[in-house]
Formats: C-alpha cells, structure tokens, sequence
C-alpha cells in the first residue's frame, strides 16, 4: 500500500499567488462553491505539502475559477498563511488544506471556503488544529478569519481533520461538522464574519471523527449529517453514524452494518431522497475480514423515512458485472468518492477513486470509475474507467502516480453536467489535477504544480479536492 505521510516538499513561487479577475455581476448567484458570484463553481484544490516561504509542508489551496468555458490555470488564486489578509503563519508541517469544504456562511449570496490545517500548532499545543474561513465576493475570495473550538479535551486533537457543510438544523443558513482526534463539533449559521456561529456544540462520545458527509437523505427541510469516525474505533469496518433533525433535537443511529471511511450523498435513482455512498478501500484483512479484495463502495437508499439501518445495500466493487477491472489486492477501489449530474439525466452518478490500481505493469498508476445512476439506483450497467492509459487522455500512466487520491464533481462551465477533476498527488513528484467536462475524454487537460511554481515534492497538488 502506498504510503500516506507527506514526506517531502513542494517550493512555492509567491509571485503567482493571485491572478486578477473580472469583476462579477452585482447580483451573487448563490451557488455552492461560487466564490465570485458569477454563476459558475469554482474549484478548490490542495497540496498540503507544499513549501511556503520556506517553510517545508507549510501548505497551499488553489482555486480556479469557473466561466462558460470551464476552469483554465490562467484564472485562480493561491492561498496560503503567508497571504495577505489570511490568519496565521506558515510552518513547518502544519499542511494547511488538508481538508476543504464550501458554503455561503454569512448568505450574502457568495459562496465561502473552509479550509483546514489538522496539524497547525496552538499554543504549546503542537497538533492542535485549526480551521480558516476565506470570504466570497464580487471579486473572488478574499481575507480570511478563524473559526475557534467549541471544546479543547486534551493535545494533539487536530481540530478540522474533516469538514462538511448543509444546513442540518432546518433554518436556511448552512453548519459546519469538523472532525478531529477528540470530538466532532458542530457549528450553526448564520456566521458573523469575524468568524462567530449562531451556536455550536460537540460530541465527545464518537471519538475520533476523521471525515463526515452532509445531505438530505429523508426529504425533509434539513440536512442529515452522516458521521465517519474511519478505523480509529473497535469497529475494523469503520462505524457510520446518521444524525437526523427532527423536533427541535438530533436523532443519533449507527448504521450497524455499514462500513467506509469516506462518503458522499446524491440521489442515484431519483426518487427526490438522498443516497449515502461509502468508500471501504480497504482489502478484508484478520482485523478486518468483511469488505472485498481490492475494495468496495456500499449505497444506502434514502426515502421519506431516511435510511433505514436494517437495509440489504447496493455492493460495488470491481468484480461487479459491469464495472471495469477485477479486484485486486491493493487497488483501493473506494479511496475517494464524489456523487453528482454527469450527464444531466436527472440522477446522480458516482466516480469513485482507485489510486492503487495497477495499469498495464505499472504498480498504484490509479484510476477511476465512473458509475452511472438510473431509475434502478447505481450499478455496473454503463459503467467507466478511465486511467492514464485511457485513449484520449494525454498523460502516461508511471508506476505510483496514485491517479484517482482525490476526486471531484462540480459544474464548472454552467450546462448542466457536474465535471470531473480527478487528482494525481504523486505524479511528476508535485502532483497535478485532470480535467474535463462531464466525464468526457475529450477536451480533457491537465493542471500541473509545476506550471503554478511548484517544484519538487511528495503527495502534492490534487491531494484534496473540495466538493
């Protein structure tokens, strides 16, 4: 398997931190991930490992942003603790954006971006963790504030391992879940921008909370929050617990039979219920003998009712009639998962990261596959693999590029069609994105950190992709 740490480092140029934009309308749009209001979303990327006024893993988010044509390089700005107006200072090891999440938290119409830094330094507190709110406007995103911990249990918790967002508490303004080494802590909007929640809260009782989902799995007016602990717990599966607002309090169930560390919630068969779609990458082990050699995602269908834990799921894997390849030990099929509209057919689809799939000889070259939703819910039938070998794309697979770590959904260019970033954190040592519309091949272009002022490093651009 390959290897997680971040190693060594990326250089960053700080000359190219920020590239002029037009100005948006006056008029925000109010997307998810809009950051100028302009009607297109944007895209947030990160490389945790990056090098930043000399500072080795410091840490660095790139956001390009969207237009009728999609993303290009030649729009975007780089973030990072040595940006002017941006809390904090870049440090040695603090991986700033090791995760990301979007919402408009003070609903002035642009969308903001959260990013976290797990291994930010506190105090004395060496892994304490932070969280900084960049603000949206007509002009892009611009400074930034911090938002606090609700409770400091111990050291080390690395406040804002995971992020997500969605209005979970049926008052129109979006929350924030973090997870971290200690608790989960949940923040309510509206947000005051000086960083204050309307209220927040944690639960000390889940532990360690690695990452977490937001959607509406009951097609009520809230958001349900799905909790995702990972493997940390005496559950080798990894637990799953769903969170549901109803009369004024949450409802707290474990998803007993579920297993994943990552997750994602769209509607695959359309019925106007959410489906939650979790990632066991994992092969099945003495510790851990459920899962499928190679990896597997589960979907748990919502319904007016939400997820009913006693459900038989929908199992995918790559021994799935339909589905490209064969489970192989190490593949990590279900490593990252992005769920939304490829092909603007109503129902959701599933792309689902394998950055540890051998592609013609070539060990964790990566890939990923593209799972179509239907009527019927999502299934092999249709369904896509692409890699670097894949004709059309221009890349070529290498041995360890890791094609597929981080994956992404958004409609870039506003026609209707979710398109598809997938990341490549190991390749040309400094990572790259690839990109396309939809999931069409053609007209696909890479990204690269080295074209961005990136030079050398280990697990870098395209790391984490904010959906």
């Amino acid at each position: 398997m390959r290897k997680r740490t971040l190693l060594l480092a990326t250089a960053l140029t700080t000359g190219l931190l920020t590239l002029p934009l037009t100005s948006a309308s006056a008029a925000p749009s109010g997307l998810q991930g809009d950051f100028n209001g302009d009607g297109y979303r944007d895209l947030a990327v990160a490389d945790p490992s990056a090098a930043v006024s000399g500072k080795d893993v410091a840490g660095a988010v790139v956001v390009f942003y969207g237009s009728a044509n999609g993303i290009s390089a030649d729009r975007r700005k780089v973030i990072t603790q040595a940006t002017s107006g941006i809390p904090g200072t870049p440090e040695m090891g603090d991986a700033f954006g090791e995760s990301l999440a979007t919402a408009d938290l003070d609903r002035d119409g642009y969308a903001d971006l959260l990013i976290g830094d797990p291994s930010e330094g506190v105090g004395t507190d060496r892994d304490g963790g932070s969280l900084t709110v960049v603000w949206g406007g007509a002009s892009g995103l611009g400074s930034g504030t911090t938002i606090q911990p609700e409770t400091v249990p111990d050291e080390g918790c690395t406040f804002a391992e995971g992020l997500a967002t969605g209005d979970t508490d049926d008052n129109g303004a979006p929350d924030i879940v973090v997870g971290s080494r200690c608790s989960a802590q949940y923040f309510y909007g509206p947000f005051t921008r000086t960083g204050t929640p309307a209220g927040k809260d944690h639960d000390h009782l889940l532990g360690t909370v690695h990452t977490a989902a937001v959607g509406n799995v009951d097609g009520d007016a809230s958001a349900e929050r799905v909790m995702l602990p990972g493997r940390y717990s005496n559950d080798p599966g990894g637990r799953v617990y769903l969170d549901n607002w109803n009369n004024d309090q949450y409802t707290h169930t474990e998803l007993t039979h579920a297993d994943g560390t990552v997750g994602a919630i769209g509607d695959t068969n359309g019925d106007g219920y959410g489906d939650l779609v979790l990632g066991d990458y994992d092969d099945p082990n003495t510790d851990k003998p459920g899962g499928h050699r190679g990896g597997e995602i589960s979907v748990w269908y919502g319904g007016p009712s939400g997820i009913d834990p006693g459900q038989i799921p929908t199992l995918i894997n790559q021994d799935t009639t339909g589905v490209p390849g064969t489970g192989e030990s190490g593949d990590e099929f279900g490593y990252s998962i992005a769920a939304a509209d490829t092909n603007k057919d109503g129902y959701s689809d599933v792309v689902v990261g394998t950055p540890g799939e051998e592609i013609n000889g070539k060990g964790n070259a990566g890939a990923v596959t593209v799972l179509l939703g239907s009527a019927q819910g999502l299934s092999g039938t249709g369904s896509l693999a692409i890699h670097e070998d894949t004709a059309g794309v221009s890349g070529v697979t290498e041995g360890g590029d890791a094609f597929g770590y981080a994956v992404g959904l958004s409609d870039h260019n506003a026609d209707g069609k979710a398109d598809l970033t997938v990341g490549i954190a190991d390749e040309n040592t400094t990572g790259c994105t690839w990109n396309t519309r939809g999931t069409s091949i053609t007209g696909s272009f890479y990204i690269c950190a080295d074209k961005l002022g990136f030079t050398g490093g280990y697990e870098g651009l395209g790391s984490v992709i904010a959906n």
